[in-house]
C-alpha cells in the first residue's frame, strides 16, 4: 500500500453508507504525484440537490468544481459522497457553492478553485452563483482576481433548463 492510500477508506467500499445531511468529513484526499505541473482537475455532478433554507423545497443544480491542485487531490467517490450528504441540507445557493469552496480549500489547499451552481428554475428564477480562490502570494490569487471580475462576460443561452 501506497504511503497515503490508507487514508482512503471509501473507495472500493461496498458497504459505504449515504449520509443525509451535510458533513464535510467525508472528504478524503490523496498525495498529488505532479504537485510541479499546474493542471486543472475539473468535476461536474448534474444531479446535485439541496434544501431551501425558508421553505424546505428542493433545489436543484448542477456543481461544476475545478481546481489546479498543489500538494493533495480529492477522492472522488469522498467527492461524491459529500455533495450527496447535502441533500436534506438548507442553505441559499449562494452559501452552498461557498461551502463546498470552502471545505474543499480546507481539505486540499489547492492553488486554484472555482465552484459554480447552475441551479434550477423555481417561480421563474435561476440562480447561477460562482466564487473562486486563489491561493494567497501566489499567481493564482491574480488568476483568481482575473477570473471573477471577467466572470459570465458571455453568459450561455437559456433555453428553458
Amino acid at each position: 500500500m501506497r504511503e497515503n492510500e490508507k487514508d482512503i477508506t471509501l473507495l472500493g467500499n461496498q458497504g459505504v453508507k449515504y449520509k443525509y445531511e451535510y458533513d464535510p468529513s467525508i472528504l478524503e484526499s490523496f498525495n498529488n504525484k505532479h504537485p510541479e505541473n499546474d493542471y486543472y482537475v475539473k468535476f461536474n455532478c448534474p444531479e446535485f440537490t439541496s434544501l431551501c433554507p425558508i421553505t424546505g423545497q428542493p433545489d436543484f443544480a448542477t456543481i461544476y468544481i475545478s481546481y489546479v491542485p498543489d500538494e493533495k487531490l480529492v477522492e472522488s467517490k469522498s467527492l461524491k459522497l459529500y455533495l450527496f450528504s447535502f441533500r436534506n441540507h438548507g442553505d441559499f445557493h449562494e452559501d452552498v457553492v461557498n461551502i463546498i469552496m470552502n471545505d474543499l480549500i480546507e481539505k486540499l489547499d489547492p492553488k486554484y478553485i472555482e465552484v459554480t451552481g447552475k441551479f434550477l428554475p423555481r417561480g421563474g428564477l435561476s440562480i447561477d452563483p460562482y466564487c473562486n480562490h486563489g491561493k494567497k502570494g501566489t499567481k493564482w490569487e491574480q488568476v483568481a482576481w482575473d477570473r471573477l471580475t471577467h466572470h459570465d462576460m458571455y453568459p450561455e443561452k437559456i433555453d428553458n433548463r
